[in-house]
């Protein structure tokens, strides 16, 4: 294969994360209003990229008791279920799913978009817009991590020391884990849904075996495919147990005391390089399209 050696939108959007969290924390204050509050039970939405960052949101909000909350994938959600309240991602704005969705529902929906007055905001009762984190890659990369950044900002947290992170993984040697032949991404509670975003990314980009699963249950069957010139990639600590018995099947595991939203960096720049060893142009994944619309 012949390296593809033109510098892509996505490895500059991938690079300005830093800069596009610090945006985020700014603005955060100002949408704070539109947000769940403590205590309403909340469903949260999204597709592809956008789901697995509902997924951390609302794992994260749980966590920090802020009130139930439930995810969906936009095809999947429960419509017999009550909420206070539906938060829904898209980032295009215009995913047939999500419109959907917000057309059918009576349930008070906010939607948050890259894209002001697309579809979604016709539907929502309210829309948060953030078109600074948009991107001009078919791949997501900064976009994801905002919306989380958002979320993670109404809950509390400290996205200056996030961005201080996305600095060090920007920086870091990506070593053997462009060299792979297959990697697996495991998470645990809130990461769970980092895990499934790293594996889709080295998937669409680059059309790269690469599997995510919930950290102990990787032990329950998946382990079998771990071998010499195989990654194992954890998002935050792993069970002692768990470690020992993934290192003594000889394949490579990558782990980091940095903030799992800033390991993700290191996960979509290796994604990025796969691709680009292969020949590929990751900014447009085969057969995708930057917005998924069904006919």
């Amino acid at each position: 294969m012949t390296p593809f050696t033109e510098q892509t939108h996505a490895e500059r959007e991938i690079a300005s994360q830093p800069e596009i969290w610090r945006a985020v924390a700014e603005f955060a204050p100002s949408v704070f209003a539109q947000m769940p509050v403590k205590g309403e039970r909340i469903a949260v939405v999204g597709c592809g990229s956008s789901w697995f960052m509902a997924m951390s949101y609302a794992a994260l909000r749980e966590a920090a008791g802020q009130g139930e909350s439930d995810v969906y994938a936009g095809s999947e959600f429960n419509y017999d279920r009550k909420y206070d309240r539906i938060v829904a991602i898209s980032r295009s704005g215009t995913t047939t799913e999500i419109v959907e969705l917000l057309e059918r529902t009576k349930t008070p929906t906010v939607v948050l978009t890259g894209v002001a007055d697309s579809p979604v905001s016709q539907h929502a009762t309210s829309t948060i817009s953030m078109p600074f984190a948009d991107e001009k890659s078919v791949l997501q990369t900064r976009w994801a991590t905002s919306a989380l950044a958002l979320f993670r900002a109404h809950l509390g947290e400290d996205i200056e020391k996030l961005a201080q992170d996305a600095e060090v993984a920007l920086a870091e040697d990506l070593g053997d884990l462009v060299k792979m032949n297959q990697i697996t991404y495991l998470g645990r509670g809130w990461t769970i849904g980092l895990a499934h975003e790293a594996a889709l990314k080295t998937r669409e980009s680059s059309q790269f075996w690469s599997e995510a699963y919930p950290a102990l249950d990787y032990r329950h069957g998946p382990l079998s495919v771990a071998e010499p010139g195989r990654a194992v990639w954890s998002f935050g600590a792993l069970d002692a147990r768990l470690t020992a018995d993934i290192q003594a099947t000889g394949a490579l595991l990558e782990t980091s005391t940095l903030d799992p939203m800033a390991h993700l960096i290191k996960a979509q720049r290796v994604a990025v390089t796969i691709a680009k060893n292969r020949g590929f142009n990751p900014d447009y994944p085969r057969n995708l399209t930057r917005s998924i619309v069904l006919a």
